[in-house]
């Protein structure tokens, strides 16, 4: 059964470039994931179509309101209603997004992403609804949009096939924890820089070994934060 993601947003037109493109196009055309768009705006029930309102208690913003975005999960969730949904709330006060969940995300059957806008959202939405509040990173975007594409992108490039191979994404950067070796490309030599003779040896497992030695100084170097946790897992017993 291909994954399900549905989106539900204000703006549904900013998804097409993204899912119309490269490799979360070329995964729903081989029939790896459907997507499907809500607009969050059409469940507002006054002449205005409003889905936002001022925080009681004052503050600046607006902040998005209960019953339009129950009334647009329900609805969603109602459209393949014998898949059960997991939902994430694109938000800043998430639980950090990283390789591990994506992986998690691209063996669930369904998953339902909401991406709000202007100041956040009525807190009985995340009470009643129970998502799993999701957040790309420490800075803030003016709605979930942008973060929910990153998701879709991540998860969709997971699933078996849709890289063209079954291993596609075993070696990059964070697949274990390290990140990627470096690559190179023709021609052999650019500008005085020139490609590792060992690359060119033919020695594949010679090959092999500098590649994830390679990766282990990158991850050192780079990002020593990952590599304390690489270490902290090696020594975990298995």
């Amino acid at each position: 059964m291909p994954l399900r993601i549905d989106i539900l947003t204000l703006f549904p037109e900013m998804f097409a470039p993204v899912l119309g493109t490269s490799i979360p196009k070329r995964a729903a055309e081989k029939g790896l994931v459907s997507y499907h768009l809500t607009n969050i705006r059409d469940f507002a029930t006054d002449a205005h179509q409003s889905v936002d309102d001022k925080p009681f208690g004052g503050g600046p913003g607006m902040v998005m309101m209960a019953p339009v975005l129950f009334d647009a999960v329900e609805h969603a969730e109602r459209q393949a209603s014998e898949v059960p949904a997991t939902r994430i709330l694109l938000s800043p006060q998430g639980v950090r997004f990283d390789q591990k969940l994506a992986e998690d995300f691209a063996r669930r059957d369904r998953l339902l992403l909401i991406a709000g806008h202007y100041e956040g959202f009525d807190e009985r939405i995340i009470e009643g609804l129970k998502p799993i509040e999701l957040s790309i990173g420490d800075y803030v975007l003016s709605g979930g949009e942008l973060a929910a594409m990153v998701v879709i992108d991540s998860v969709v490039r997971l699933l078996p096939g849709a890289l063209g191979a079954e291993d596609g994404a075993a070696d990059e950067s964070f697949a274990d924890g390290l990140l990627e070796y470096p690559q190179y490309t023709r021609p052999r030599d650019f500008r005085g820089m020139g490609v590792p003779d060992i690359l060119l040896s033919g020695n594949h497992q010679a090959i092999a070994r500098w590649r994830l030695e390679q990766r282990k100084i990158r991850t050192q170097q780079r990002r020593p934060d990952l590599w304390q946790a690489h270490l902290e897992n090696q020594q975990k017993p298995h």
